[in-house]
């Protein structure tokens, strides 16, 4: 199997265009599945069965990995296997019949807009790499784009004027994202007064680190932390947390799903489902002030 990994890693790259994590994800998750079966002495995916997948499945959840990396590593092996039945004429698929393991999604973790502003109070902005984090998180609570978009913005990808941001991580799947003026203002200040403090000379990259690169998503984690705890936030934050917040405030506030979906990225409207907080003892009187019948009903107390 281990002489098939480069040739189906190339064909997730060129053919399906995953991203770099994702490609990353697969590789580590695939690299695991095959030393593991070679353990068992199995070095052939013909020689898997149904039984030897359960088996490695549940090794893994009594491993303690949750079941989010349980059934990404599920998808991966499935992934290679199905590449494996074209492409090397693999005859008997061993997922055939196996169900997938059950992954439980747990509620997006949300601040409030009171703890929003304190976080992006924290940076401070008498420094480049202050004014660089207050940009950082400005644009990232005011766009909803993922870290790994955010990272890889150059300078060019702002325009300040029109109030946009263009982005699309590294899959190419380019989208536009309006700014509010305040986003706007504050990378505005960023790239006058700071910018130039941090990058070299030829550097594209909108917000670099402080040797002159492009700043990292590690680099980035390791801040937000670190406001987060500063910010008196018990909440274990991370980057994806304001991406999780802009949707919900947006909704909150009275944005259609679709608009919100859009600028999310996201390809299915369920993903974005998932941010409706609408309390349910709110229900009745949503229902009461909006639903034809019940305003009528209404009229004849």
């Amino acid at each position: 199997m281990k002489r098939h990994l480069p040739f189906f890693m190339d064909y997730l790259r060129d053919q399906r265009g995953l991203s770099t994590a994702t490609l990353s994800s697969y590789q580590k998750d695939l690299e695991q599945f095959i030393q593991a079966m070679e353990d068992r002495g199995l070095t052939e995916a013909s020689q898997v069965s149904k039984t030897h997948l359960t088996l490695y499945f549940a090794g893994l959840k009594e491993a303690g990995r949750a079941s989010a990396s349980v059934t990404r590593a599920s998808v991966s092996i499935r992934s290679f296997f199905r590449y494996l039945m074209v492409e090397q004429d693999l005859v008997h698929d061993p997922f055939l019949h196996l169900e997938s393991p059950k992954h439980q999604k747990k509620a997006p973790q949300i601040l409030s807009e009171t703890e929003v502003a304190r976080l992006l109070d924290r940076p401070d902005l008498t420094t480049p790499v202050g004014l660089r984090d207050k940009a950082m998180l400005e644009l990232l609570y005011g766009t909803g784009i993922r870290v790994t978009e955010l990272i890889l913005l150059n300078r060019s990808d702002v325009d300040i004027s029109l109030g946009f941001v263009r982005c699309g991580g590294d899959t190419g799947k380019e989208r536009i994202i309006p700014v509010s003026r305040v986003t706007s203002g504050w990378v505005e200040k960023y790239l006058s007064e700071a910018w130039e403090a941090l990058a070299d000379e030829e550097e594209e990259a909108l917000f670099p680190n402080r040797l002159g690169g492009r700043i990292s998503r590690q680099g980035f984690w390791k801040a937000i932390k670190k406001y987060g705890a500063e910010a008196g936030i018990e909440a274990d934050i991370t980057p994806h947390t304001l991406r999780h917040s802009f949707a919900a405030h947006l909704l909150d506030n009275g944005a259609d799903l679709r608009s919100v979906q859009e600028m999310l990225g996201h390809a299915d409207l369920s993903s974005t489902q998932v941010y409706l907080r609408k309390p349910k003892e709110n229900l009745k009187s949503v229902y009461q002030s909006y639903h034809p019948r019940a305003k009528l009903g209404s009229q004849h107390d």
